[in-house]
């Protein structure tokens, strides 16, 4: 029955293409259930960025009177840094999605099905990115009720969204390569702690660059996060900048799709 179900990726790449996208949403789709399912993570995700800028947005508040620092306020300031923070954690911890799956036997029933494997990720990566649109816009709008200044009104907020989107698909794409090769739980969430701290603290998400040791800002500019921080920092607090916000997606789409493939080829050969 299987077989005859699937002639049709003989047919050509369109139909082939086509498979793989349907492929890819119902993966995409049982994450999403499964995500609406736990009750807990749905409310903590409601719930800590509100804690995030209430707490560190008067925490470090006086660091606006600083000469020469770049906002009216500090929640102004920290509040696309929060974004990209969630992102962050959202899609870091995607690849633990696979050691479950794994561990729990829902992996091998996914594979015995007529699905393409590559869909197995590019689904996985979909489906955090939903989830981080759903973050990102909550924080948004939470930042708008706490009076947070945004200048380029609803199509920036869109924009806002989108970044928080691919920005998470990038480090989706991390954690899939990892969850890849890395059977334990225990140890994949040692080697994702191992990297987000680092990657937080050397960006200018919560500090300005002009704040920061020399070497901690070279390290900031290249970090990716600034692909995505920048851009949402303009949107939010100057207005548009089209070459920054343009070269924020083109980078972090094309490092986004590297490293889906990267993630797909590592989940073939542990397959293999």
């Amino acid at each position: 029955m299987s077989t005859a179900a699937r002639p049709v990726v003989k047919r050509g790449s369109t139909v082939m293409s086509r498979t793989f996208l349907v492929d890819t949403w119902w993966v995409a789709w049982r994450e999403m259930k499964h995500f609406v399912g736990e009750r807990v993570r749905v409310i903590m995700i409601l719930v800590q960025p509100f804690i995030w800028l209430v707490l560190m947005g008067n925490l470090f508040q006086r660091m606006a009177m600083l000469p020469g620092f770049p906002a009216r306020s500090y929640l102004d300031y920290m509040a696309p840094g929060v974004v990209t923070m969630v992102t962050l954690f959202g899609g870091i911890f995607g690849g633990m999605t696979i050691v479950w799956d794994r561990r729990l036997g829902y992996l091998n029933k996914l594979l015995a099905a007529p699905i393409a494997r590559s869909a197995v990720v590019s689904g996985k990566m979909l489906a955090i990115g939903i989830q981080t649109s759903v973050q990102a816009a909550i924080i948004f709008g939470i930042a708008m009720f706490m009076g947070v200044t945004f200048k380029t009104g609803v199509l920036g907020a869109v924009m806002v969204i989108a970044l928080a989107a691919i920005l998470s698909t990038v480090f989706a794409g991390i954690s899939l390569s990892f969850g890849a090769v890395i059977t334990s739980h225990e140890a994949l969430m040692a080697v994702m702690n191992f990297f987000t701290m680092p990657l937080m603290f050397t960006s200018n998400a919560m500090m300005p660059l002009s704040f920061m040791p020399g070497w901690l800002q070279t390290l900031a500019k290249i970090n990716p996060l600034s692909y995505a921080i920048n851009p949402m920092r303009s949107l939010f607090l100057t207005g548009w900048r089209p070459g920054e916000l343009i070269q924020g997606v083109i980078i972090l789409s094309l490092v986004s799709l590297a490293l889906g493939v990267l993630a797909t080829r590592l989940f073939k050969r542990s397959l293999a």
